[in-house]
C-alpha cells in the first residue's frame, strides 16, 4: 500500500485540521503584528503581509480544501483560471490610459 493509499482515520483529520487551524490563527495574528512595526515603512510591510497570506491561503486551499491530494484535471483547470485571471489584469493595466477620443483626461 502506497502513502496515498493509506485510510485516515477520523482522529487523525481532526489533529491535522487543529495543526491547521493553529496555523491560519498565527498567521492572521502575524498579519495584524505585522501592521504595526514599527521601524518598516507601508511597502515593507505590505511585502511582509502578503507573504504571511501566502501561507494562510497555502493551508486553506492545500489542506482545508484538500487539493493537495486532487488529481491532474483540477490543477489544469486552476492553472487556466490563474492564466486567465493575470491576463484580466494585464488588459486592465494595458487600457488604463486609452480613452476614447472626445473624452477629457485627468
Amino acid at each position: 500500500m502506497s502513502e496515498s493509499e493509506k485510510p485516515v482515520t477520523l482522529e487523525a483529520y481532526y489533529k491535522l485540521c487543529k495543526v491547521i487551524f493553529g496555523v491560519i490563527l498565527l498567521a492572521v495574528g502575524g498579519m495584524i503584528w505585522a501592521s504595526f512595526l514599527p521601524h518598516f515603512g507601508w511597502p515593507a510591510k505590505v511585502a511582509i503581509i502578503l507573504a504571511i497570506a501566502v501561507v494562510n491561503a497555502f493551508c486553506v486551499a492545500g489542506y482545508l480544501m484538500h487539493l493537495l491530494s486532487e488529481k491532474k484535471l483540477i490543477y489544469t483547470v486552476l492553472m487556466f483560471t490563474v492564466i486567465f485571471v493575470i491576463g484580466l489584469f494585464g488588459l486592465t493595466l494595458w487600457a488604463m490610459t486609452d480613452f476614447p477620443l472626445g473624452t477629457a483626461t485627468h
